[in-house]
């Protein structure tokens, strides 16, 4: 395998890229500080003595010593008090003191440089195709994915330290109840849900006996069905677990944004955007989408729409458009997200009793402070979709182009005997070493095939996709039914 050329050359100008110019230009900084966003501030405490009629404060006959020092009373208004919130544009200032920024700036734009390494990449292979190559924008995909879940760890790891609010029982229960859906869903046979886990799994099972008879080891097989699907379910639960909160909260903020939205256009995309991962665990229903296609009821004749690599190529599109729309309608549910803090304030207002004024001023900061958590709920998933789909593409061999009928090609079985075949007298022991460790990585991808990969990353995809909506889902009706306005 070569790995020095094109693809090199390409990752090396994208990481500098990435150290020179994506701090002066950066996307994550571009969405939230390109003035379409704005946040309420809070009132300063003058402007609460005000409105409450109170004068400055001073020193009062209430005040009370303790050890010779003077108590002061925490300063108290009344909760139907006339307050209207001001607002500001997002500036480049603010995200100074947002709450898990540095991690959202980091996330969002090494995601736009792996996506323009992908690109790059593909568009070599589809002029030069090289045979001998390893395909670098792998390796970018999966560092997208680690950082991902990365983050959604830390973000989950916050939700089990706090004890009051019941956040720990939430996750745990999710986390359980993924676990034994991932369990169902895995006995689901494939004239149902057409992953294709169960051919992969058989044939990554007796490429890994082959190689393992070549080596002169006796063996049934690495694992087990069982203990794959076993393996399988626990990821499974910990994605839902991850992905619970991210869910929750993007039905909250669909509901606000749909309120915010005047015009029908919007609304119906925001419904659509809603929707999206619906539409793309439908995908992979196999009564649903696939036979429809594939066997049309048109009278006597059975004449297939496309073919099944067609069908293949239009998921992955689909997939695709429907993260490029989440993107673009992430302006609305944020700044839904930030009228939370004059919601709050409206809510308060309907109350009796007072509040102190360092509560108030918590209550409406908190929003703000913490819009990158919310900005990384939304954005975590939507890049976890995105980039199992451009590995199921590249690790399924399959195609963009979707007028091309695809043909999987053939697996270079014949690597290691091209290595043999070259016998230089010089430079023997490297010689064998080099042909030892090429033998070793051609058993390997004999191995590794398409069919595994295909398998494995098509129901990855659709599990967050699952995951996704179960948890929105249930937040909408939360939200709508549960919660009293």
């Amino acid at each position: 395998m070569a790995l020095i050329g094109v693809q090199l050359v390409v990752t090396m100008v994208m990481a500098s890229v990435m150290q020179k110019i994506i701090p002066h230009y950066s996307l994550a900084r571009w969405l939230l500080c390109n003035g379409s966003l704005r946040w309420y501030q809070h009132p300063t405490e003058n402007e609460l003595r005000i409105l409450a009629g109170k004068q400055q404060k001073g020193k009062n006959k209430k005040d009370r010593k303790y050890n010779g020092q003077l108590e002061n009373k925490p300063l108290t208004i009344p909760k139907d008090i006339d307050l209207h919130l001001e607002t500001k544009s997002v500036t480049e200032v603010d995200t100074l003191a947002l709450h898990y920024f540095p991690e959202y700036q980091w996330l969002v734009d090494f995601t736009v440089t792996a996506t323009v390494v992908y690109l790059i990449t593909e568009a070599y292979y589809s002029v030069m195709m090289p045979s001998q190559e390893m395909n670098i924008s792998i390796v970018w995909c999966l560092l997208v994915l680690a950082f991902a879940i990365k983050v959604l760890f830390s973000l989950t790891t916050h939700y089990f330290k706090v004890e009051e609010g019941g956040e720990r029982s939430v996750c745990v229960t999710f986390g359980f109840f993924f676990f034994v859906k991932a369990m169902a869903i895995l006995i689901v046979t494939e004239n149902y849900l057409e992953f294709g886990l169960e051919t992969g799994f058989s044939n990554f099972s007796e490429s890994a006996v082959q190689f393992l008879e070549k080596q002169g080891v006796e063996s049934q097989g690495p694992v087990s069905k069982l203990t794959f699907k076993l393996f399988l379910a626990m990821l499974c639960a910990l994605i839902g677990a991850f992905l619970t909160f991210p869910g929750l909260r993007l039905a909250q903020m669909h509901l606000d944004a749909l309120n915010l939205a005047t015009e029908k256009i919007t609304q119906t995309l925001l419904h659509i955007n809603f929707l999206a991962p619906l539409l793309m665990v439908l995908l992979w229903v196999k009564p649903i989408t696939k036979d429809y296609i594939m066997h049309p009821p048109l009278g006597k004749e059975n004449v297939p729409l496309m073919t099944e690599a067609a069908f293949d190529t239009v998921r992955l599109w689909i997939i695709i458009l429907l993260c490029a729309l989440r993107l673009a309608m992430m302006r609305h549910h944020l700044q839904a997200y930030l009228n939370l803090a004059q919601k709050c304030v409206d809510q308060m207002k309907k109350e009796a009793g007072r509040i102190s004024t360092v509560d108030l001023q918590k209550m409406v900061a908190r929003v703000f402070y913490y819009l990158c958590v919310i900005a990384l709920q939304y954005v975590a998933p939507l890049v976890m979709l995105l980039h199992t789909t451009l590995l199921l593409k590249t690790l399924g061999n399959h195609s963009w182009n979707i007028c091309h009928d695809l043909h999987s090609p053939t697996e270079p079985t014949s690597l290691p005997g091209s290595v043999n075949s070259e016998s230089p007298l010089t430079n023997e022991k490297m010689r064998v070493t080099v042909t030892k460790i090429t033998v070793a990585l051609g058993g390997l991808k004999n191995i590794f095939t398409p069919l595994l990969f295909r398998g494995l990353l098509s129901f990855l995809t659709w599990w967050i996709a699952a995951c996704l909506f179960s948890t929105s889902l249930f937040g909408l009706f939360y939200h709508q039914y549960l919660t009293v306005a």
